[in-house]
């Protein structure tokens, strides 16, 4: 009866853990969604405004180059791929093929893109933005964007990721390789884009890079690739602290090794069934055994 009661709670336990993340995925998904249309209606109402500044009319030529629209994108997979494996896990489908690639993919997506751009975009953005706004945010900007906006974008994101981090254990990176090889690529693809405006245009993607020199400039590159590293391998002791530091296993995982151990017991069984063979087609024959013992007494003997 205690088992029973216990079994019960346990998946009481599991459903309620289920229902939270979907809901947090989905209302996640659904206002990045909504937060992505009004940046395009945004966008659009600044072209067509009559007169419009420099400043605003340099966010409108160069909107796909900021890190903060990467992450938006970086996020907006992640919740997508997350949201659909909600939907399997409901349909009791979390074993399939399918929820294993997506279960690979979402955790990829979120260790090596959303956790180390996302912190990096927040933190970069509010210090700056708090020794002198105009390098990030202007003052301009307030009449087109409204404050909740930029929330949505800037600090929002961060908090997508501390209640991720509280639901979902993820102790251990999924995939090492890929993960920091994605960090990688996006940290230099982002460094060749400024670098490209800054040299074709002469004006730079963020104020905060012209009252630089350039050996500042140097320095504040091998911060902003220094804080992406960090806070990636930060993510795992954290989560650990948070989730308790056990060994995880992937069902799909779990059933290859299972898979290779009965390969590897069925070729046991067939090595020992052909010895047992040899020692049975051997054994109808005795009297060749018996004497085959006392002819190599002989041939080793001195006489």
């Amino acid at each position: 009866m205690a088992v029973h009661i216990l079994f019960k709670n346990y998946i009481l336990n599991v459903k309620m853990h289920l229902l939270l993340k979907t809901v947090f995925h989905y209302f996640s998904f659904v206002l990045l969604c909504y937060v992505s249309w009004y940046g395009i209606e945004t966008v659009h109402r600044i072209e067509q405004m009559e007169v419009v500044g420099e400043e605003l009319m340099l966010v409108v030529e160069n909107v796909p180059y900021y890190m903060t629209h990467w992450n938006m994108a970086f996020q907006t997979l992640f919740l997508l791929l997350s949201l659909v494996h909600d939907v399997l896990e409901w349909l009791d489908k979390q074993d399939c093929r399918l929820a294993a690639r997506l279960r690979y993919w979402r955790d990829v997506v979120f260790s090596g893109l959303v956790v180390p751009f996302t912190l990096f975009v927040s933190s970069m953005f509010w210090c700056v933005y708090a020794v002198d706004r105009e390098l990030v945010f202007p003052r301009a900007y307030d009449d087109v964007v409204p404050w909740w906006f930029n929330h949505c974008v800037h600090t929002n994101i961060s908090v997508v990721v501390l209640i991720e981090t509280l639901l979902q254990a993820r102790r251990r990176p999924r995939d090492f390789k890929t993960e920091i090889i994605a960090v990688t690529v996006v940290d230099v693809a982002y460094a060749i884009v400024y670098y490209a405006i800054y040299f074709f245009t002469h004006r730079w993607l963020y104020k905060v890079f012209g009252v630089m020199t350039w050996w500042q400039v140097c320095l504040y590159q091998l911060v902003i690739w220094g804080s992406s590293y960090l806070f990636y391998f930060l993510q795992f002791p954290i989560n650990r602290v948070i989730h308790g530091d056990v060994e995880e296993t992937d069902n799909a995982a779990t059933g290859q090794v299972t898979e290779q151990m009965i390969n590897g017991t069925k070729e046991m069984n067939e090595d020992k069934t052909d010895t047992d063979a040899k020692i049975s087609s051997l054994s109808k024959n005795p009297w060749s055994l018996k004497y085959r013992s006392n002819g190599s007494k002989i041939e080793n003997s001195h006489l």
